[in-house]
């Protein structure tokens, strides 16, 4: 299970200041992101990431960090 970081600073960190995203969203785009990580991992033949992360874990640092971001079609 994931404690941190917080859904709440997720789903705040993933909208925008007057939209923030829903939940459902947050799910979808950390999803999205965790199996780009896989596919990722897998065409270069690595068979596990520095220190133990899960690419779920990484995908939602992501957020946090900014690097990624949702955009709606």
């Amino acid at each position: 299970m994931i404690n941190e970081p917080v859904v709440d600073k997720l789903v705040e960190k993933l909208g925008t200041p007057g939209n923030p995203a829903s939940r459902y969203a947050l799910c979808v785009v950390v999803a999205k992101r965790a199996r780009q990580i896989i596919d990722q991992e897998q065409s270069q033949g690595i068979t596990q990431l520095p220190g133990d992360v899960k690419e779920i874990a990484l995908a939602c640092q992501e957020i946090i960090s900014g690097k990624l971001t949702m955009v709606k079609d």
